[in-house]
Parts: structure tokens; C-alpha cells; sequence
């Protein structure tokens, strides 16, 4: 336990506000959750800033129950990535206070009394998408960053394709702190975001398009040759991953503002 929580815990100890029983409690406690299957990291929020998210392919409904049981048990907003429509159907009769996206297959269980201090200014985060066939990618990017807290604003079907659609767009997307960035084919557009804003712009690559898109393969090296200078790139359909990046650099930004 790191000192500035320890002090912490003594000094609502001392005034009164927690018990003898809760304070050594909270020093006992351990900082992983068996569930049998898995080996949830609880100390992830205090090292990282944000909780660890669940990745639901390949685990069982009867896992996933179990891991969202043990994360409520220590206060966790709970949120799940890649989470099949039938598991979620399930899902819902078991924590009916979830939030399940179809498009992007996310599930989510928000804590009942947020924490007061909990940071209403996350930053700004602008999410992009060439075309309507990337929205399950970014709907899962969108997500991701409303559960970070962020201020997320969401610009659709500006591919290269019909260049003027982009321009007209920009209000929305200039002044963010962080720029997500979705396409496939052939992955043109973070170029060209990245030469109209003064943020960092995250790439996702997504596996639309015709065969020789090799199942986002060229939309990957397509973004990771980029000219743009303000550009870097994820994983092939990784919504999730360029939104948390976006939302880590959006929340900092929000800080040194705030500060």
C-alpha cells in the first residue's frame, strides 16, 4: 500500500470515520482477486489510473459472472470488451444495472454511487471513422472513452473518398485532446486528420475492405507509414486500445488544465 493511502486510512481512523474492523481490513486486503479462472488485478486503479477491463472472447458466461461478481464486491465500474450478444442477453437478467452496446459488443456496469471525487473532466476525445462499416470499431472505441470520463465527440463517413466531407466536419473535431482515428481499405485517413490538428492522432486499422486489404493488414502499414508526424497506430480493429490511449492523454491534458 503506497503511504499517501495509508496515511489516508489513518487519519479517517483517528477522526473517526472508519472503524478498527474496516481499517484492518483494508491493510489485509489483497491486492488480487481469485475467481478460479482468473486472477483479477485490484490494484490496477491505484498504478494505472483506470481499473483492469475484462476481455470477453474466449471465456465462458459462467467466468465472466464470476468476474464481474468479484469486481463489484471491491467497487469496481465494471467494463467488458467483445462480449457476445446471447452472453450479454444473460448478462443482463444477472446485473441488471449493465449497459450493453450491440454494435460494439460491450458491457458495461456502472458503479450504483459514484465516488464524489471522481473526475467529471476527462478531456476531450474526438472519434473518426472513414466509413459506416468501421462503426462497430468505433462504437467500441466510444465506449471505451465514456467509461474513461471523457467528453467524446463522434464524427462518421469522412473518408478520403469524398474529401470535402472531412473540412465541414472539423468544428467538431479541432481543440480535442486526442484524435481516434478508424478506417480500413486502405487506411488514408489519420494522414489527413493528422495534418489539421495539433494532437496526438491514434490510428485503428480495421479489417474492412476488398482481398487485398488482407484483413486490415494494408489499412495497418498504410497508417504506420504515415507522413503526418502527429500520427501513431493500434492493432487491427483494436477500438478499445486507441480510445484508452486517447482517453490517458485526454485526462492529463485535463489536468495540466485544471491545475
Amino acid at each position: 500500500m503506497e503511504p499517501a493511502e495509508l496515511n489516508h486510512l489513518a487519519s479517517e481512523l483517528l477522526r473517526g470515520g472508519l472503524s478498527v474492523e474496516d481499517f484492518v481490513r483494508q491493510l489485509s486486503r489483497s491486492p488480487i482477486a481469485d475467481t478460479g479462472d482468473a486472477q483479477l488485478d485490484l490494484d490496477r486503479h491505484r498504478r494505472c489510473g483506470f481499473p483492469e477491463v475484462v476481455f470477453g472472447e474466449g471465456k465462458t458466461l459462467e467466468s465472466l459472472e464470476r468476474i464481474f461478481t468479484a469486481l463489484r464486491a471491491e467497487n469496481v465500474d465494471v467494463f467488458a470488451t467483445r462480449i457476445k450478444p446471447d452472453f450479454a442477453e444473460e448478462l443482463l437478467r444477472t446485473f441488471p444495472t449493465g449497459r450493453y452496446s450491440p454494435l460494439g459488443r460491450t458491457f458495461r456496469i456502472p458503479l450504483d454511487q459514484p465516488p464524489a471525487e471522481a473526475e467529471k473532466n476527462g478531456g476531450r476525445v474526438a472519434i473518426v471513422t472513414a466509413g459506416t462499416s468501421d462503426l462497430p470499431v468505433a462504437e467500441e472505441a466510444r465506449e471505451t472513452a465514456l467509461w474513461m470520463g471523457a467528453d467524446v465527440r463522434f464524427v462518421q463517413d469522412v473518408g478520403v473518398a469524398g474529401p470535402h466531407r472531412l473540412p465541414a466536419r472539423l468544428p467538431q473535431i479541432l481543440g480535442s485532446d486526442a484524435v481516434v482515428v478508424i478506417a480500413g481499405m486502405e487506411g488514408a485517413l489519420p494522414s489527413v486528420v493528422g495534418g489539421y490538428v495539433d494532437c496526438p492522432v491514434i490510428g485503428v486499422p480495421t479489417s474492412v475492405g476488398y482481398g487485398a486489404n488482407l484483413g486490415g493488414m494494408a489499412a495497418l502499414l498504410s497508417m504506420l507509414n504515415s507522413c503526418a508526424a502527429n500520427v501513431t497506430v493500434v492493432n487491427i480493429d483494436a477500438g478499445f486500445k486507441g480510445a484508452y490511449v486517447a482517453g490517458l492523454i485526454a485526462r492529463n491534458a485535463a489536468r495540466r488544465r485544471n491545475s
